[in-house]
């Protein structure tokens, strides 16, 4: 028989269930039976349905703490949320729509934060040298790793010029959700992918310029990790810039082959985490849904014995 779990104050998301439990009250009391009294709505290729919430978080006292963009619609490398800084009107259009819709249903589930994901740039010359990188930074031996890290900072710096205008118009569009939606705070999260708009100068940039509008920042653990390994700004960088601006984190280990691991099965340093995450924002734990309710449950171990 498998022990309950230890009664914790971090967050689970939904993401972490994957097909095996698409309802939010299954999902809620799975949770609960784990020790958890949280939920994130995340990223999923099986969205949850909704329709049993308020029942179960009365007999279950789950709580809500943040939605994802893109969480109500099955997982794709493109949900909408994403195309908020679109050089294309009816594309930013679009998404702000789906983020509304994503707001509505964070404030029906008592959510206070929704999460905005990262955002390519529009070059489809961009992504296919991101994607090229990506392969040689695997391959890379260690007599290449160097000359393959220097040309990763030149393309992101490269990224970054063309994603200017692109900037401008996802600080637009945030603006616009926030003044419509002033009782909810949205949060902006870096991706993984080399031509991702929301690179380390990007984001400070975006902060900067919303830093009255209740815009703040969501950090990664494992994609942070990543890259820095790939020679961009790593996790301390990161932390010690917008932890006083963090409204939230996920928390997930990573080697340099494979990201969304329970933490404690990976190399980041969460000891490092610990120490610069504010202890009032939600911590999410958000690992890939191949890992089942054990490796969740040491996750919880692990984060609790290094102050998460």
């Amino acid at each position: 028989m498998t022990k309950p779990g230890i009664p914790n104050q971090l967050t689970l998301s939904t993401a972490c269930f994957g097909p095996r439990l698409q309802a939010i009250d299954g999902q809620a009391l799975s949770a609960a039976a784990m020790g958890f009294r949280r939920l994130e709505l995340g990223l999923n290729d099986y969205p949850s349905d909704l329709s049993g919430w308020e029942d179960c978080r009365r007999e279950a006292g789950v709580s809500v703490d943040s939605v994802v963009v893109g969480s109500l619609k099955p997982k794709s490398e493109a949900y909408s949320g994403s195309l908020l800084g679109s050089s294309e009107a009816d594309e930013r259009e679009m998404a702000i729509n789906s983020t509304r819709r994503h707001i509505r249903v964070a404030q029906n589930l008592g959510a206070g934060v929704v999460v905005v994901r990262g955002c390519a740039v529009g070059s489809a010359k961009l992504e296919a040298e991101s994607m090229v990188l990506s392969v040689e930074l695997d391959e890379a031996g260690p007599d290449d790793l160097i000359a393959v890290q220097e040309r990763v900072v030149e393309f992101v710096a490269k990224v970054q010029k063309r994603g200017q205008k692109q900037i401008e118009h996802f600080c637009r569009s945030l603006y616009a959700l926030r003044s419509e939606f002033p009782e909810t705070k949205i949060a902006i999260e870096p991706g993984l992918n080399f031509n991702d708009l929301l690179n380390f100068e990007a984001v400070q940039w975006v902060l900067d310029d919303l830093s009255d509008a209740g815009v703040g920042y969501w950090h990664d653990t494992s994609r942070v990790w990543q890259r820095g390994m790939a020679g961009l700004p790593g996790q301390g960088k990161w932390l010690e810039t917008f932890s006083s601006r963090m409204f939230g984190v996920h928390l997930q280990d990573a080697t340099s082959e494979e990201a969304d691991l329970p933490p404690g099965l990976g190399q980041v340093d969460f000891q490092m985490v610990g120490e610069y995450v504010p202890g009032d924002v939600p911590h999410v734990i958000e690992v890939h849904s191949k890992h089942g309710r054990e490796e969740v449950l040491s996750a919880v171990q692990f984060l609790m014995g290094h102050g998460l």
